[in-house]
């Protein structure tokens, strides 16, 4: 049976391709070649008038600089190839093992720029997963710091196609935290500033912007996409668009930084991977391994003398709605004092943060005793919820999270949105087991831990039947300008054809 454990996920796990650890430097993963090294980015002389004013953050004259410096620095880090390198289209690719790199079964062959392109992923997990991540369509909602993070790390990936949606103009403020965006794109669109330079990275993926509303959309523009991204927005919007992704089977990824705090949350509905491993001593089981995991099918077959074992593998999702409101600790937390004293009170603030908006038309809490006050109520309520100890939630810790809501900070965001592209580029490949279900990121402690959160009854795909179709629970008093119209079928539909 499988022993890997899907409670915590370290914040400094060495993740895959090119993921950004902290600010100007690149780790490359722990599986690609061993002369791979992290490499620090060019230094480039920045003159004291080119810092933003007022907060002493540094602007690049040329638009371009930063972006080159990015390309050099990924490019050289043992990684990712720079598409200018094309090696010969009949070489044979070599895994880490030393052995061929299988074909695709599926009749639809990488091309030789392909190839000399993804050179180091296809020795990682090879032509079938390479391929699944190329015909992958992806939106990415709301282009801030978090998300200019996803979208370097997918486009470097390779997927097919990455559509950005944002309605906001680029400010001074977000200056101080994006790359993709320089003093000369202030007053512009978000999504049409940033994807030029997105595009960059890798001309062989398609990038898209969306200058529209995710409010004007429809579920059915969901419909168009594999995978949904929505960073940055509030927990009533992410409630609608789950729900949509939910009808369409489509998968989705909400995410959001707090300054020094962070989330990711994933519902795949239904998702199956495969395990492949040495053959151990004890038989796996098919049946049920976890309350959300499974084990499906189990096959062996003999590879250079070795006998392997090939495990399909299933995990079961729960709503955004649910899993941020009521749902609770797994059972091997509830029976262990040092597992919930292990626990980062982040994870109550930020169901406490996301109940305050939820009742106060998605706003942050204020400076003043009434807004503290019910905030505090709500986290010492959640605190309790989740049946972990009063001595972790302390009055400084409550104080450092409220001062740390509406920043952005550049590692935060570099971790975070490095954890989930790899995510996506994993449950694309279906290689590896995705999270399940909750990373929540607390930067006192640097650690990115992982926490199945799950309400009692169905999970999956049953999960919807056994509730309403559309509207999601514990909505707490939300604008009415605030949600998707529904047409008579039940599918939200855009404001123009309300008029």
């Amino acid at each position: 049976m499988e022993t890997q454990d899907q409670s915590t996920t370290s914040s400094n796990q060495q993740t895959g391709p090119g993921e950004i650890q902290s600010s100007g430097v690149i780790h490359p993963s722990n599986t690609t070649h061993q002369d791979a090294q992290p490499l620090v980015a060019p230094q480039m002389p920045i003159p004291h008038e080119h810092s933003i004013p007022g907060n002493g953050i540094p602007a690049f004259p040329n638009p371009n600089d930063a972006f080159t410096a990015l390309q050099q620095t990924v490019y050289s880090n043992g990684t990712f190839p720079n598409p200018g390198l094309i090696i010969p289209p009949n070489q044979q690719m070599m895994g880490l093992n030393g052995s061929a790199v299988s074909q695709p079964t599926n009749g639809n062959s990488l091309s030789a720029d392909d190839i000399a392109l993804y050179d180091r992923q296809l020795r990682l997990w090879g032509m079938e997963a390479q391929q699944k991540i190329q015909s992958a369509n992806i939106v990415l909602i709301t282009m801030k710091a978090l998300a200019n993070e996803i979208a370097k790390n997918l486009v470097l990936a390779g997927i097919g196609s990455l559509t950005v949606v944002d309605d906001q103009v680029v400010t001074e403020a977000d200056l101080g935290a994006q790359f993709f965006l320089t003093e000369e794109d202030i007053g512009k669109n978000r999504a049409e500033a940033a994807t030029s330079r997105i595009q960059k990275l890798n001309p062989r993926v398609r990038v898209i912007a969306d200058s529209g509303s995710i409010m004007t959309k429809g579920a059915s523009f969901f419909r168009d996409f594999d995978i949904v991204i929505a960073t940055d927005l509030s927990p009533t919007l992410l409630a609608f668009i789950n729900t949509a992704t939910r009808l369409h089977n489509r998968q989705f990824y909400a995410a959001g930084t707090y300054g020094l705090y962070g989330y990711i949350f994933c519902d795949l509905i239904e998702h199956d991977y495969v395990v492949q491993r040495d053959k151990p001593n004890v038989p796996t089981n098919i049946g049920p391994e976890t309350r959300t995991r499974s084990t499906i099918t189990v096959e062996y077959r003999k590879e250079g003398g070795k006998a392997i074992e090939k495990v399909q593998k299933r995990e079961l999702y729960s709503t955004w709605d649910l899993a941020s409101d009521t749902s609770v600790l797994p059972p091997e937390y509830l029976k262990s004092k040092r597992r919930l004293k292990a626990v980062t009170p982040a994870l109550s603030c930020l169901r406490a943060l996301w109940a305050f908006q939820q009742l106060n038309n998605d706003h942050f809490p204020g400076h003043n005793p009434q807004d503290l006050q019910a905030f505090t109520r709500a986290a010492t309520h959640n605190h309790q919820l989740l049946s972990l100890p009063s001595e972790t939630l302390r009055s400084e810790f409550l104080r450092s999270f409220l001062q740390n809501v509406g920043c952005e900070i550049a590692p935060v965001t570099a971790i975070l949105g490095g954890q989930l592209a790899q995510d996506v580029i994993n449950v694309r490949g279906q290689k590896q087991q995705p999270i399940q279900n909750m990373v929540v990121f607390d930067g006192d402690k640097m650690e990115a831990e992982m926490y199945p959160l799950h309400p009692e009854g169905n999970l999956g795909r049953a999960q919807l039947e056994a509730t309403s179709p559309m509207m999601p629970m514990a909505l707490g008093q939300v604008d009415a300008s605030q949600m998707l119209p529904m047409d008579q079928t039940g599918l939200a539909m855009p404001h123009a054809a309300m008029q």
